[in-house]
């Protein structure tokens, strides 16, 4: 290896790019800004402000914190439905100066002054609600007129009776309690803050109406085509965000106990802004309570921060419109680039130097040269069938195999010419196996490990595995099943390709290479699923030795075969027991002969074993050229391979010409005959073995003669 190309391995296979993509594919990345603004905005003015975190000063904060969140909660809810409500600020003063009149002014209970606070902001936001959800009127231009509306009917009304809440008399030891009292080191106005924020969330994302919410938010015409009544669900919003202005109107109402030409001014600037802050899109749909939240501790915080600093209004209100500014770039620009930058950095090839091979070329002399056997191959469901990845055959000689429509088809003996649909599962049945009690297991790719009983009854085993504690990728979820067979004690060894693709992408992950395949064994008496082995290019085929104390398991990328250990000294050990082929191994059954068969998807070339020695250029290969002028692995030929315990290479055989089955992912012997498989074929072959034990077949191997 040259200097250069070392460098290149410690640069690629060292340094985890892979990590980047990894992470912007997290749903929990979108909290990351807004959080680490957060902490940011927490520690700058915890640490130039003298006293900032001290026990009063933070009291008299979260008092503030506790009505502010009540309406970015509201507005958070608005958002989440793809509206916007400016109207909270007046909305806030006039419940405010509710409770005020009927407490102070009209001397009745506090509990009559809450009621008059609630109906207030209800009644606004039903008026906002029916104009923006039934009327269809758009929602900027409605709340502001009901912004200016109801701010200009405060400012009457203060002015005509403040003189009046001045003089009043009317004490209340529950209004003081609220407006003054702590409970366990909170005021009442974060508790109750608190309690609204988890019962929003809860309904927002484990209940009907609020999974209606994000719908009407993601997309108007397709909940309304999904039967979701959409206006009902945007008046719901509004009439809820009027309700949570009212509660913060009454509490800072009891807080202050009055109302002032102040009170809720800017308050849906500060809103709207911390929504945005937090990460709630203004497009709708896409936001939760808890972003919100986080939004209202940060713009609350810098506002106390900057005027306990000395700066006047303008500059908070400065500084606001530069937060809102930002905040809707950053959300604009993200929402609309999102994908494009995860098609920029996610795939992140590794360095590998594929071994010197042996050819594969006929006549060339080698144990691995093709000839032509499999192009006399007979074809079987020729022209009805597209993509039988793996082929098998049951006790009574009929043959299953899986297709590309997520259906097991099921040919009848002897002539396999009648054929049915014996099981739809969806997604892609891969890897087939009987088990003793004649049930048909499945690997289905992006779907989990499957069981077909009998009477055709579908039954999910597995679907995901327990998730490594130090993992990015979520390797708890099965995401490439492909192959699979049974041990004698009933447990499913099976593989899955790789932990960072989906099946359909299995040409990115051949040309990043990295090694995420991984050995799984299932245990159905307890439904348990675990990870065996990990850290495999592309792990395929797996079979059971004829011994049953062993099985032989496919890295196709690597071009080799491994074998592991289940009982002796080795237990739990995996060796290298085929390395360097000329061929890309996919599925392995056993021989009649006491070897194996192994199915060749594709062969190497040159041209993909240099590149692989050249990660920077697949890298750009794969941001500045079309899918279709990729270079990846060669599938348009490939063979079969017999190969004994040791590893040895017994024969090979091919389809030279190309024109039935040029590429093999499966093969399976019974009665002396090959069946032959390929995920891109539209036909099973058929090929008589000689020498083949006319009598063998794979059940009876497994499983003893027939009962």
């Amino acid at each position: 290896m040259s200097f250069r190309e070392r460098l290149q391995s410690w640069r690629y296979n060292l340094v985890p790019d892979h990590l980047v993509g990894e992470i912007l594919t997290k749903r929990w990345t979108d909290n990351a800004i807004p959080f680490l603004a957060l902490v940011v905005t927490l520690a700058t003015f915890g640490s130039i402000i003298p006293g900032f975190f001290k026990l009063s000063s933070l009291q008299e904060s979260t008092r503030q914190l506790g009505e502010f969140s009540m309406v970015v909660t509201g507005m958070t809810v608005v958002m989440l439905g793809g509206g916007i409500d400016l109207s909270v600020g007046s909305i806030f003063a006039l419940s405010c100066f509710s409770a005020v009149y009927v407490f102070f002014i009209l001397e009745q209970s506090i509990w009559l002054a809450l009621a008059a606070s609630l109906a207030t902001g209800l009644v606004f936001g039903a008026i906002n609600g029916y104009l923006v959800g039934y009327l269809r009127l758009r929602a900027f231009l409605t709340t502001l007129v009901t912004f200016i509306f109801g701010r200009a009917l405060f400012d009457i009304l203060v002015t005509t009776y403040a003189a009046d809440v001045q003089l009043s008399t009317a004490t209340s030891d529950v209004l003081d309690f609220i407006g003054d009292s702590t409970f366990w080191g909170l005021s009442v106005s974060v508790w109750l803050a608190i309690i609204l924020a988890i019962v929003t969330h809860i309904a927002l994302t484990r209940s009907r109406p609020g999974w209606h919410v994000l719908a009407v938010g993601g997309s108007r015409r397709s909940a309304h085509n999904a039967g979701i009544r959409v206006r009902r669900t945007v008046f719901m919003t509004y009439v809820f965000s009027g309700f949570c202005a009212s509660i913060g109107g009454f509490l800072i109402a009891c807080r202050l106990s009055g109302a002032g030409p102040g009170t809720g001014l800017n308050l849906e600037i500060m809103a709207l802004t911390a929504a945005v802050v937090g990460g709630v899109s203004l497009g709708g749909g896409r936001g939760s309570v808890i972003k919100g939240l986080m939004g209202a501790i940060i713009v609350l915080t810098m506002t106390n921060g900057l005027i306990r600093l000395g700066y006047g209004t303008g500059t908070n209100q400065m500084v606001l419109g530069i937060m809102l500014a930002v905040a809707v770039t950053i959300d604009i620009r993200w929402l609309k680039n999102r994908h494009k930058v995860l098609n920029e950095v996610y795939v992140a090839p590794v360095y590998l130097r594929m071994g010197e091979t042996q050819s594969a070329v006929p006549g060339s002399g080698t144990p691995y040269a093709l000839d032509n056997r499999l192009s006399a191959a007979d074809h079987i469901g020729l022209g009805e069938l597209e993509g039988p990845e793996d082929v098998i055959l049951d006790r009574d000689d009929n043959l299953y195999c899986g297709t590309r429509h997520g259906e097991i088809v099921r040919f009848f003996a002897p002539d396999y010419v009648r054929s049915e649909v014996f099981a739809h599962i969806g997604g892609f049945p891969l890897g087939l196996a009987f088990d003793k009690g004649g049930n048909l297991i499945s690997c289905v790719g992006a779907m989990g490990l499957y069981s077909v009983s009998p009477d055709r009854a579908v039954k999910r085993l597995s679907a995901e595995t327990s998730r490594s504690w130090t993992s990015i990728v979520d390797d708890a979820r099965l995401r490439d099943p492909n192959d699979c067979d049974i041990a004698p004690d009933g447990r499913i060894y099976f593989t899955d390709s790789t932990k960072r693709y989906d099946a359909h992408d299995w040409a990115l992950d051949s040309i990043e290479n990295r090694a995420t395949g991984r050995l799984l064994v299932y245990d159905p008496r307890d439904g348990s699923t675990r990870t065996l082995l990990d850290g495999y290019r592309y792990t395929n085929g797996v079979c059971m030795a004829h011994d049953g104390k062993s099985l032989f398991f496919a890295e196709s990328w690597a071009c080799r075969v491994h074998r592991y250990w289940l009982e002796g000294p080795k237990a739990g050990t995996a060796e290298c027991v085929i390395r360097d082929m000329p061929g890309y191994p996919d599925n392995i059954n056993r021989a009649s002969d006491g070897n194996y068969w192994m199915a060749w998807l594709g062969m190497r070339t040159p041209s993909f074993d240099l590149s692989l020695r050249h990660p920077d250029m697949r890298k750009r290969m794969t941001r500045r050229l079309p899918q279709d002028e990729w270079l990846f692995p060669n599938i348009n030929t490939g063979g079969v391979v017999k190969f004994n315990e040791k590893g040895g290479i017994v024969e090979a055989m091919g389809d030279l010409t190309g024109g039935a089955h040029p590429m093999v992912t499966s093969m399976r012997e019974h009665k002396g005959y090959l069946f032959v498989g390929g995920i891109l074929n539209n036909r099973i072959g058929r090929y008589k073995v000689s020498g083949a034990d006319p009598n063998w077949t794979s059940s009876a191997s497994y499983w003893g003669a027939q009962p």
